[in-house]
């Protein structure tokens, strides 16, 4: 098979990139080790209930532009639910429910008026968030790489930066460490924030759709990863699964991709691995890529934990509730997915080093009863309950961190996908679009220029 351009991973950087080029006329092979497409976003099939299951709650935000251009670029974006207006519903740990809901006003506004009108918080506390809003409007306006301006400083943490703008009590408590452990899948005392004023600056954007939360109502395969790989091919391009490819070099230069004992021969190729796997798609280990290998294999995973349980009765109303104070973050009621009779929920824990070594029915029993204390309902039972680590589910962004690379590379048609890459985002499905769409972009520059052909 003769291709233009050869995207090797198919999760949504891969696909992403794949789809764009497809969509550009370019021939495309997009290769993936797995049996199944979707990467560290897919699903499964239970064994015991058979119910096609992600692999980890994903959710979306209306600011993933990117996301939702791919995604109607597919003609499935009407399959992720947007929710307006923007409420979350919280249980503390004493029981007690509260809830932050934003009235239809342009945007910030429409989050500015849901917090002052919290009435859990003090006065002090929901007044005190109009200190955030210089530093958030310098980050929306592209003043954000320079650190002092965006109200950050170099090696500050979300902990530090908060106090420093008197983001204090409940309000630190209720709505911004759920946040940032959400966004960035690591506690506030340990992440940049540099990227978590970039999380608000997003969820701030001038649309009012742009902090509102997206529920998929289709697993994950079945909302992006079939319909890409329908795509592709309608284009005159492919897509394998387990199919481990390795990219030769020689002197620098990109000579083939390695499936087996097939070689292409591209003229161009997208590199959509996770950090973690990238070495190994080097085995000739060129001197131009030493330091991104470098760099790729000292950078810190972290872990998220999800519990999916199914239970004999609906024990929520909303489709998602906060835990506020618990090792489990969050439970998304999967309703939407499996039918208004379904009892099927997922648990997340963010930044799950704590748990992710414990077993599978130590996992399933905290969840249970942190989900019990938080729930109003009694004489519930657990039919099934599943695990699902993800140990290396983002990069790390503790200060410090080695470099993240740019999408071109120092070897002529290789070119870096994944959201690991410096897109400016943390680890997200977004983030991972993105860089679909930046790799794609410089391969359709690389393919037109005809000094390369």
């Amino acid at each position: 098979m003769s291709v233009d351009a050869v995207v090797i991973g198919a999760g949504f950087a891969g696909l992403s990139a794949g789809v764009a080029l497809s969509d550009r006329g370019i021939k495309v092979l997009v290769l993936e080790a797995r049996p199944q497409l979707g990467g560290r976003a897919t699903s499964y099939i239970d064994p015991q209930t058979g119910d096609c299951v992600d692999n980890g709650q994903h959710v979306l935000f209306g600011c993933y532009h990117e996301t939702f251009q791919f995604l109607r670029r597919l003609g499935v974006a009407s399959d992720v639910q947007l929710r307006l207006p923007l409420a979350i519903e919280t249980v503390d740990v004493d029981g007690s429910v509260t809830r932050l809901e934003c009235p239809y006003l342009a945007a910030p506004f429409h989050l500015i008026a849901g917090i002052l009108e919290w009435d859990v918080l003090s006065l002090g506390e929901r007044f005190g968030v109009l200190s955030l809003l210089r530093p958030i409007l310098h980050a929306r306006h592209g003043k954000d790489g320079r650190a002092r301006l965006s109200g950050v400083e170099p090696q500050e943490t979300v902990t530090e930066w908060l106090a420093r703008h008197g983001q204090c009590g409940q309000i630190k408590r209720l709505l911004w460490e759920p946040l940032a452990l959400a966004a960035l899948n690591q506690h506030p005392d340990n992440v940049s924030a540099v990227s978590f004023v970039r999380v608000l600056a997003a969820l701030c954007g001038p649309d009012i759709k742009d902090a509102a939360i997206g529920i998929p109502r289709r697993p994950l395969e079945q909302l992006y990863a079939t319909p890409a790989k329908h795509f592709i091919e309608s284009r005159g391009g492919q897509v394998l699964t387990q199919s481990i490819a390795r990219v030769r070099c020689r002197n620098d230069r990109l000579t083939g991709v390695e499936v087996g004992p097939k070689l292409f021969k591209p003229k161009a190729v997208v590199s959509a691995v996770p950090w973690y796997a990238l070495s190994r798609l080097f085995p000739d280990q060129p001197t131009a890529l030493k330091n991104v290998i470098t760099d790729a294999e000292e950078t810190k995973g972290c872990p998220i934990v999800t519990v999916n349980l199914w239970v004999d009765r609906p024990l929520l109303t909303e489709p998602f509730l906060g835990l506020a104070g618990r090792t489990m973050q969050w439970v998304f009621d999967k309703r939407s997915i499996f039918g208004s009779k379904a009892s099927h929920l997922s648990l997340v824990s963010s930044g799950a080093h704590e748990i992710v070594n414990l077993s599978n029915d130590q996992i399933i029993r905290l969840a249970v009863g942190e989900l019990r204390q938080a729930s109003s309902l009694n004489e519930w039972h657990v039919k099934h309950g599943s695990v699902i680590r993800e140990r290396q589910a983002t990069f790390s962004l503790e200060p410090g961190q080695p470099t993240r690379p740019e999408t071109k590379t120092a070897i002529d048609g290789l070119f870096l996908a994944g959201d690991w890459i410096d897109t400016g985002l943390p680890s997200t499905i977004e983030g991972a679009v993105r860089s679909g769409h930046r790799a794609a972009s410089a391969t359709c520059e690389w393919l037109s220029d005809d000094s390369h052909n």
